[in-house]
């Protein structure tokens, strides 16, 4: 997959841009706040129909605009086209037109021009929350799995209802505890197929991984792993296995679930373990550490998803190339010229091999 042509109005600090990369590797440069993240945010709408600084549409709008469009063309390995926009505009309703029909719910859409980040708050994936790792597994999954997605919003709708019944429960002891049993039943088969996935998507991962952080530094033993709430899960369990275990686990908390009044396992309260010589990463790794093991982890999701789906991710890398040295530098960018289109952002004009340049302040000119 690569991106041919976007053209930005009124998103964020461009009243009006168009970019137009190459295939391999494009750097867009320029001083901070002069717009090169937007340019990837736009791209990242148009391919996953949200940006990756910031959840919030109306963020998005430029200062004193009322609303913003996305105009793009994506081409496949298979030479068909893909036409994307995206329109916002106050008190209204995103939209989301892919070759001129306009698409609901948005969730048809992803997976439809894989992609994959890097920016520098994403350092929280490998040293932040649970929920930050969770995030990450999601989205690598989703864009490869369309059931999985379906499940995924399903599975929070149930632990939805199910949570407002624990509540009830806990405040009117004359209800029936039986009447959980039904909610528990549905959370038990789609965590199930969730945590199955992730299980099958981490094994995966971990072989990309290995192979990804030992062409960056050498000296190192890294491994990922997938911490249940379950407990210890056998890599090879199959469906049923999982869903009678949480059967089982969730009738031995039912009381304690009534008494918090919240669903206290599934896939909502997992995580991945991220370990360097055996050590938990973001315990005891520096800054460079963690770095390199975020552009790792993200390299390995490239090769999942190009495995998975037979086509090659947009790769958009945000000021990938602060805090690491030139020998590191120019691993990456060797790495990168096997990933088909790449798109980097930089505050330096890096004059590597085979790299396209593009002065941000060039691209407003236009």
């Amino acid at each position: 997959m690569r991106l041919e042509n976007i053209t930005y109005e009124n998103f964020r600090n461009h009243r009006f841009l168009t970019f137009e990369p190459n295939d391999g590797i494009n750097i867009i440069y320029g001083p901070n706040g002069s717009g090169k993240t937007s340019i990837l945010d736009g791209i990242h709408y148009c391919a996953l129909t949200k940006g990756f600084v910031s959840a919030v549409d109306s963020d998005c709008l430029a200062f004193s605009s009322d609303y913003f469009l996305l105009n793009s063309s994506f081409l496949a390995e298979s030479e068909s086209v893909t036409n994307v926009k995206v329109c916002y505009k106050k008190d209204k309703e995103k939209q989301l037109i892919v070759n001129n029909s306009d698409l609901k719910p948005f969730s048809r859409h992803i997976g439809r021009i894989p992609c994959i980040t890097f920016s520098p708050p994403e350092i929280s994936i490998v040293n932040g929350a649970p929920a930050e790792r969770r995030r990450f597994l999601d989205s690598a999954i989703c864009q490869s799995n369309i059931l999985y997605l379906d499940n995924l919003i399903a599975y929070r709708r149930v632990l939805h209802q199910r949570n407002a019944l624990l509540s009830q429960l806990n405040e009117k002891h004359t209800l029936d505890p039986a009447m959980l049993w039904v909610w528990t039943e549905k959370i038990s088969r789609l965590a199930a197929l969730i945590v199955f996935e992730r299980i099958e998507f981490t094994a995966r991962l971990v072989e990309f991984f290995r192979v990804n952080y030992t062409q960056l530094s050498n000296d190192e033993n890294p491994d990922i792993s997938y911490r249940s709430s379950l407990g210890v899960i056998d890599k090879d369990i199959s469906i049923e296995e999982l869903y009678a275990r949480f059967c089982t686990r969730y009738e031995q908390i039912k009381n304690q679930e009534i008494f918090r009044a919240q669903t206290l396992i599934g896939p909502h309260r997992d995580d991945l373990n991220f370990l360097i010589n055996e050590k938990e990463i973001k315990k005891y790794a520096s800054q460079g550490q963690l770095r390199t093991f975020l552009i790792s982890l993200k390299l390995s999701q490239y090769r999942f998803l190009l495995e998975k789906n037979g086509e090659k991710p947009i790769c958009l890398l945000d000021d990938i190339f602060s805090e690491l040295d030139a020998s590191r530098i120019a691993q990456i960018c060797c790495i990168l010229e096997t990933c088909g289109q790449t798109i980097i952002t930089s505050v330096e004009k890096k004059s590597e091999n085979n790299v396209t340049l593009f002065s941000v302040e060039s691209l407003k000119n236009k």
